[in-house]
């Protein structure tokens, strides 16, 4: 049996100096897309998530976070919109909030850096979130890259990618 207390050191809030975190957590992606230049519709094929995590306690876990990480960043990009209209909430069930399934699971590769730090419990920083930030920047740049379309809101409307693809491209959608 082990036994380990572990005491976080101080950290002071933003703009009063010192260190506002302990551990930073560092983290980069990139996603391959598929996009449907007749139907708007983005499909995510692909995300290489790098995450440094200090030292790895559990494996198993680790994969786990960052493939859930993932598909709530994704979720976030694509499909999930709070929706409120005169003061009522319209997004008020799972059936109506658009979350991502398994269908729009892509592959997930996780590289996993370890760069142990000496302020966190067994040297390991945090993975939970930190997974999740590049995630849609990762996608929205798949997109541009496969579509010549920037993204300037979320989630991602597929009419405006299809009405920003046939502005620059008319022929796309007339077939000619």
């Amino acid at each position: 049996m082990a036994i380990y207390e572990y005491w976080a050191p101080e950290t002071k809030p933003l703009g009063q100096g010192g260190d506002m975190h302990f551990a930073f957590s560092f983290a980069a992606q990139a996603a391959e897309v598929e996009v449907n230049t007749i139907t708007g519709i983005v499909r995510v094929l692909r995300v290489v998530s790098a995450n440094d995590v200090g030292q790895i306690i559990n494996a198993l876990a680790l994969n786990g976070q960052v493939e859930g990480g993932v598909m709530m960043g994704l979720g976030n990009c694509l499909t999930e919109q709070f929706i409120v209209k005169d003061g009522y909430v319209l997004t008020d069930r799972l059936s109506r909030y658009r979350m991502p399934s398994i269908m729009h699971t892509p592959e997930i590769t996780p590289i996993i850096v370890e760069h142990p730090t000496k302020d966190g419990p067994y040297g390991a920083k945090g993975i939970g979130e930190v997974v999740s930030i590049p995630t849609t920047a990762a996608i929205t740049n798949a997109i541009y890259n496969a579509a010549g379309v920037r993204v300037d809101r979320l989630p991602v409307d597929q009419e405006q990618i299809l009405w920003a693809i046939h502005k620059a491209a008319p022929e796309v959608l007339s077939g000619d």
